[in-house]
């Protein structure tokens, strides 16, 4: 809506009269009028129109006061819908923020917003003629985000499916209800707005989405990333719902003021409970990751039983192979006690038959020395084996001990860990045994909030009915 249009329904709206579109407050006199939006204050109504007396002395017809150069209507329709895009969406966030829950189709600040972006999006936009008809839609740019933005061709395909959608404005209404619900129509626009020689086929050169405002009211939607809404597009009618905007719900009382000093504080238990979340989630992570350490050391643990099972099993084929060359060393000493007694017989046959050959004697005498020599040789080299294998004994005994200690030391470790573990489990259940607290209060204070808004509607609908008689009686008078 333009500025000219406020203006024109501001000139010859007397108190009482059923002409003025805006709620405002008149004093004993009817001369001022106090009004506030979103905590702008704008006094002496006497700066849009003045009243010329009449011959009694009395308060005549309205009369404009001279308004200086005309600016450009465009301009003025941009600034426009930029303050009220602006007013839209501080009114939603803060509404949705002390709200305090998943907002739905039925929310009105809510509804208000997408009747607010969709004249923003309307603004400027080309006629484009068809064989039956002319054709001026928002759906030509909104599907052109698809090109530019490969994420929303999701979007594009879920809108195109929907069963209930006959229009082109049916489908970009809820187009611009799942940007929202997924957090980019920030995104989604931005890319839009960067593509000015795109936009030239859909838009004149004064549009809203050709000039600065556009990119203004596109980082104003940044801040709606902070909203969390679950819309039921499928079962909705978005073909024929007619988009007016309520200035209603944008101009408030002198004393709606007091209402911030309690939004305050329900931010402020707002900031608590995320304080409390974001601890319950560092808190997860660190059990996580002690988890992982712990399934981390089971497996070396595993690890190193598997290793000192080998180990066992190695000594075992050792002191199993030991045993052999043990059992092989006293048949070897047996064999050699057996040639030595041999030998000895013969030694002692030899004997009594040197006297018949001194020469034959001395051979036989030779051949006995080297052989005894030789078993004596084979004895020391195995007594030199037995001794490398008692050593290779030793050594792996004290590997094995090593082993064990380091298993052991292991374990305790582990203990430790799950003592840990136990005792962040237990904080973890205490933080959240105060969240739970913290969330009863909330709900008591959301009612008490819900009982004071009902006292409040009631007190307004007095006071309306009260203007409206004392506004009867002074025309009758």
């Amino acid at each position: 809506m333009a500025e000219g249009s406020l203006s024109d329904d501001f000139q010859g709206a007397k108190p009482g009269s059923a002409r003025g579109p805006l709620p405002g407050r008149w004093n004993s006199r009817g001369r001022a009028m106090t009004f506030q939006v979103w905590g702008w204050r704008r006094e002496d109504a006497s700066q849009v129109l003045a009243w010329v007396p009449d011959a009694k002395g009395g308060r005549g017809a309205a009369m404009p006061r001279r308004t200086p150069a005309t600016k450009d209507p465009t301009a003025v329709e941009r600034a426009n819908l930029l303050n009220m895009a602006k007013l839209s969406i501080k009114g939603l966030i803060e509404s949705a923020l002390s709200f305090g829950r998943t907002l739905d189709s039925d929310y009105p600040p809510l509804q208000q917003f997408f009747v607010v972006m969709e004249h923003c999006l309307k603004h400027g936009l080309k006629v484009r003629k068809s064989f039956l008809s002319y054709n001026k839609t928002i759906w030509g740019p909104l599907e052109l985000v698809e090109k530019l933005y490969p994420e929303a061709e999701e979007i594009g395909a879920s809108v195109r499916d929907l069963p209930g959608l006959k229009t082109p404005l049916g489908r970009a209404r809820a187009w611009l209800r799942l940007a929202l619900m997924q957090k980019k129509m920030a995104d989604y626009l931005r890319c839009l707005i960067i593509q000015r020689d795109l936009l030239s086929e859909f838009y004149e050169y004064h549009a809203l989405m050709m000039e600065e405002e556009g990119a203004v009211i596109v980082g104003l939607l940044v801040g709606l990333n902070v909203i969390d809404a679950n819309l039921c597009v499928k079962g909705e009618d978005l073909d024929s719902q007619v988009g007016v905007i309520d200035f209603s719900m944008y101009l408030k009382n002198e004393e709606d003021i007091g209402n911030k000093e309690r939004n305050v504080q329900i931010a402020a238990i707002l900031d608590q409970k995320n304080y409390v979340e974001e601890l319950n989630r560092q808190l997860n992570s660190t059990v996580s990751s002690l988890h992982s350490r712990v399934d981390s050391l089971e497996k070396s643990n595993t690890k190193l039983i598997e290793e000192l099972a080998i180990a066992k099993n190695n000594i075992i084929k050792l002191q199993e192979e030991n045993h052999q060359l043990r059992s092989e060393n006293k048949l070897i000493l047996m064999k050699t006690q057996q040639n030595l007694e041999v030998t000895k017989v013969d030694v002692e046959t030899e004997l009594q038959t040197y006297k018949h050959s001194r020469q034959g004697l001395d051979e036989m005498y030779n051949e006995a020395r080297r052989q005894l020599r030789d078993e004596s040789q084979l004895r020391q080299d195995v007594e030199n084996e037995l001794a490398v294998q008692v050593s290779m004994k030793h050594e792996i005994e004290l590997a094995m001990k090593l082993l064990e200690k380091d298993i052991h030391e292991k374990q305790d470790t582990l203990i430790g860990l799950r003592q840990q573990l136990e005792e962040v489990k237990a904080i973890n259940i205490e933080m959240y045994q105060k969240l739970q607290s913290s969330e009863d209060g909330l709900k008591e204070k959301n009612e008490i909030i819900a009982r004071l808004e009902e006292k409040t509607n009631k007190i307004t609908v007095a006071m309306r009915q009260l203007e409206q008689s004392s506004s009867l009686s002074f025309t009758q008078s």
